[in-house]
């Protein structure tokens, strides 16, 4: 009996003038109950106020000396009292389990709501998603390397210099840049399925635009084309680890991250195959070459369209029931309670973040420049070898994506996040130095298999910057963090390719790609300086009924805001690296 536990507090005894003890007693102990449960709000004023007078017939009822009549009126008070009490304040005032008392199977009611929304299921259609976004990620990567793969063709057919076919690909980073943060606010406040549909449908304009401009007069029309491609490409490269979060277990959330930067890899692999293939250089015949062109445009307009169908029909924001705890302890705030400048803050005076930007911008910046760059690169060592230009290039490419995954394996099975993008940054840098000082030694077939060394790591590190921002920041937006990542590659990837490019003309490559190697050791030098702080795999971990390891420096007793409205407690402590 609820009420039968709490008529025992001495001062909860309220005391009325002239009235019996018993009747005082029951009022008292329905004050008491009753301001306990939280939720009577004449209770309260009872047992502020104190108890109003008894009724007459209470005090003939207890004057009479009828034992038993008085014992039938105390119980049918008793009764009242546990009816004005609402059920679910009644479980509330029950012991819980873990928090004193026996905690038996029937007194767990808020606990259990607790487990309840705290529910997670994996769906099949998470694959589909994943899928459909690794493929028109694809598309998109393929229109940004079409051009500078073949840029002896496209700059005989538009009689333009080769410096402004580069153009074209430099586009895609310089549109990325100033477009990021309106990006990362609608994919923050919108969700997933508004970017992805903008992503795609961009991406579809584009491709049917540049169909309008196969004609030697027409380069103006391709480069408003390749701009609404790259603006395409602000909805997509953030999207890998809000995808993976979303949709995506723990056990398997870093390896569906590399899967679908590995649709953007896969993408600038066949873009490097292809349009050497599908457009020969044939200077002889511009008629054959715009032909060629044109095969080429509306066969990726094509594909561009059903992707896009796709992506309407399929993607949605997230699954009705979170794939993890640690998306699940996420609140669903309303779009007026989140503060996109609030997150920008957080994320910029976060220190370790702030030097995985940097380290994180070197590399991938590096792997845009040599990728813009390859075809000059390869054709000042070896004339006369476009086509194998483009197979170097998807040599380097498909090799990355094979590291990419099984960087992505790794980390789900290890959780090592700091130790492998250090290993895998270092090992970066030796496969630049080895491509470097192998590049002119009149050995083709050896640049290919250093091109594939490169490729391994540079391109296999790219899931793993992402994933490893999304750890140090939880519960930060995984697009905000993402999106800044980019916006950092694309910056250094600009000054990259002009640097590299202007020192490949004027002098040789080597010099250009020792410029890089240079940067390189420098990020080598920022990753090792990071503190890792593994904090969404602890909230799963914990969620599993695991501890965490402790931090190097914890700090003990103070809490951090998040703009998600989340509270992290520090004096939980993080893991740094959480090993096997």
């Amino acid at each position: 009996m609820v009420a039968g536990e709490l008529v025992q507090p001495e001062h909860a005894r309220a005391e009325t003038p002239g009235a019996p003890d018993g009747v005082a007693s029951i009022a008292a102990a329905a004050a008491a109950a009753a301001a306990s449960a939280g939720g009577n709000i004449k209770a309260r004023e009872l047992q502020r106020n104190g108890p109003a007078a008894p009724d007459p017939d209470q005090y003939a009822v207890l004057a009479s000396g009828d034992a038993e009549a008085a014992y039938r009126l105390k119980g049918l008070d008793t009764r009242a009292l546990e009816q004005e009490i609402p059920p679910d304040e009644r479980e509330a005032m029950l012991p819980k389990e873990g928090a004193g008392g026996d905690g038996g199977g029937d007194g767990g009611g808020g606990e259990g709501q607790e487990e309840r929304s705290l529910e997670t299921r994996l769906y099949r259609r998470r694959f589909a998603v994943l899928g459909v976004f690794s493929l028109y990620s694809l598309v998109n990567a393929f229109q940004w390397i079409q051009y500078s793969i073949i840029t002896d063709v496209f700059s005989g057919y538009y009689g333009v210099t080769g410096g402004q076919v580069d153009w074209l690909s430099i586009v895609y980073m310089a549109a990325y840049v100033p477009l990021i943060f309106p990006a990362t606010w609608l994919l923050d406040r919108k969700g997933l399925r508004l970017t992805a549909l903008l992503g795609a449908g961009l991406n579809c304009l584009g491709a049917w635009v540049k169909c309008a401009s196969v004609g030697r007069h027409l380069f103006g029309v391709t480069v408003l084309a390749q701009v609404v491609c790259a603006v395409a490409q602000v909805f997509i490269l953030g999207l890998p680890s809000r995808v993976a979060s979303v949709w995506f277990g723990p056990k398997e959330v870093s390896t569906a991250c590399a899967t679908a930067v590995l649709g953007n890899q896969l993408g600038t692999a066949i873009g490097f195959l292809l349009p050497p293939v599908l457009v020969p250089n044939t200077p002889d015949d511009p008629d054959l070459m715009g032909h060629n062109i044109k095969i080429m445009f509306y066969g990726i307009a094509v594909i561009s369209s059903v992707l896009f169908v796709l992506t309407v029909i399929i993607i949605k924001d997230r699954p009705e029931l979170p794939p993890s705890h640690a998306q699940a302890v996420l609140p669903d705030l309303p779009p007026e309670d989140y503060s996109y400048r609030q997150s920008m803050v957080n994320l910029f005076q976060n220190k370790a973040f702030l030097l995985l930007l940097i380290s994180y911008g070197i590399m991938t910046g590096s792997f845009y420049s040599v990728s813009t760059l390859l075809n000059q690169i390869i054709m000042a060592c070896y004339e006369q070898q476009g086509v194998n230009a483009g197979r170097i290039g998807l040599t380097l490419v498909v090799a990355g994506m094979v590291g990419s995954i099984i960087c992505g394996l790794w980390l789900d099975y290890t959780k090592t996040y700091k130790m492998t993008t250090l290993i895998v940054y270092i090992l970066s840098f030796l496969g630049m130095v080895i491509f470097t000082f192998t590049l002119d030694l009149n050995n083709i077939y050896l640049v290919f298999f250093t091109a594939g060394v490169l490729g391994f790591f540079m391109t296999g590190y790219l899931p793993l910057g992402f994933e490893f921002g999304v750890e140090i920041t939880y519960p930060e937006s995984e697009g905000t963090s993402s999106g800044l990542l980019n916006a950092f590659a694309q910056i250094f990837g600009i000054i990259f390719t002009l640097i590299q490019g202007r020192l490949t003309t004027d002098y040789r490559p080597l010099v250009g790609n020792l410029f890089l190697c240079a940067w390189i050791f420098l990020g080598i030098l920022l990753t090792a300086q990071i503190k890792s702080e593994l904090k969404r795999h602890n909230i799963n971990i914990r969620a599993d009924g695991k501890q965490p390891l402790p931090t190097e420096c914890p700090e003990e007793g103070s809490t951090k805001e998040t703009t998600l409205g989340a509270k992290l407690e520090n004096s939980i402590s993080f893991s740094h690296e959480t090993s096997v």
